[in-house]
């Protein structure tokens, strides 16, 4: 049984190993004033878009996710004829319409994909499942690379269902922003109360940073600490205890809104670099999906792991 592995865009994992585990990318449309962009992971795209500092009108961004016609289509020219059961994670359904519209989406797929295969010439039935991450971003990306390991260790179709939902739970995407209005002004457009007006003033005043945190479908303040720079070395440092304390797959993503070459210089990275090779935990860093920096804004930082540690140390 050949068994896929769909994502949205975004999920933040680099493009090479995207491409080595044939992970299928689900676009997201970004509309910001008269021009669209569409997000599929693709690194030069990404670069030049924070090159251009697009997100000087990010605040007033709209994304776009494939509705449910447009993700049927999707699965019936690419899916269908390449694997026997795909395996679809979308961002948390209380942050967007992907994980309905793929689960609407489903029911006309499975009715429609015989005369697809048929025409391809390929046998037996296909099968999906439609999975709420309930996380963001490198959350989503450490969640797609257990399931990646997963199916390397040719793990039954069902074993690998169990093991993704036993692991959500304990799936954490952290987050330090750079711009608390920017995040704040995101948030209230898409009805998200991570973080207030009140919290924002007096942060930018004292510069005072959130360390966000998305997990079982909400997204709330972990700690705060004064400095852009501390913050972030908190977080890698928070990632680094976990890691030491035993992660449930080994493996963590950092993503970074802007030029991913600046990633080895964050504050806190060359540790976690360390700590991940001292482990044997894989470390996969990237730049930002659009959608990602769209919503946190330029300069943000975002680490991801599954542990049972879900206390901010």
């Amino acid at each position: 049984m050949q068994i896929g592995l769909v994502v949205d865009a975004t999920c933040d994992l680099p493009k090479h190993y995207i491409d080595q585990h044939q992970i299928q990318v689900l676009p997201i449309s970004i509309r910001i004033g008269d021009t669209v962009f569409v997000d599929n992971r693709d690194p030069q795209q990404r670069q030049d878009f924070y090159a251009d500092n697009r997100l000087d009108k990010g605040q007033d961004a709209e994304s776009v996710p494939l509705d449910t016609d447009a993700f049927r289509q999707f699965f019936l020219d690419r899916i269908v004829r390449q694997y026997d059961y795909a395996l679809v994670q979308t961002l948390p359904g209380s942050r967007s319409p992907m994980f309905n519209n793929a689960t609407r989406a489903s029911h006309g797929i499975l009715r429609d994909y015989k005369a697809v295969r048929a025409e391809a010439g390929v046998e037996g039935p296909f099968a999906l499942r439609v999975t709420d991450s309930q996380t963001l971003f490198c959350g989503q990306a450490v969640l797609a690379a257990a399931t990646v390991n997963m199916i390397g260790k040719g793990m039954r179709v069902s074993d690998i269902r169990n093991r993704v939902n036993a692991l959500i739970p304990f799936t954490s995407g952290y987050s330090v922003v750079d711009d608390l209005y920017y995040v704040q002004k995101r948030a209230r457009k898409k009805g998200d109360k991570s973080v207030s007006w009140l919290s924002a003033k007096l942060g930018s005043t004292l510069d005072i940073k959130p360390i966000l945190c998305a997990r079982a479908g909400e997204s709330f303040p972990a700690d705060k600490v004064r400095g852009y720079p501390t913050a972030v070395e908190k977080m890698f440092k928070h990632a680094c205890d976990c890691i030491r304390q035993g992660l449930l797959e080994p493996v963590v993503c950092v993503s970074y809104a802007g030029d991913e070459n600046r990633i080895t210089e964050l504050p806190g990275f060359r540790e976690l670099k360390l700590c991940a090779k001292q482990h044997g935990v894989e470390l996969l860093s990237t730049g930002m999906s659009l959608t990602g920096g769209v919503n946190l804004g330029p300069g943000a930082v975002n680490v991801g792991f599954i542990s049972e540690t879900t206390t901010f140390s």
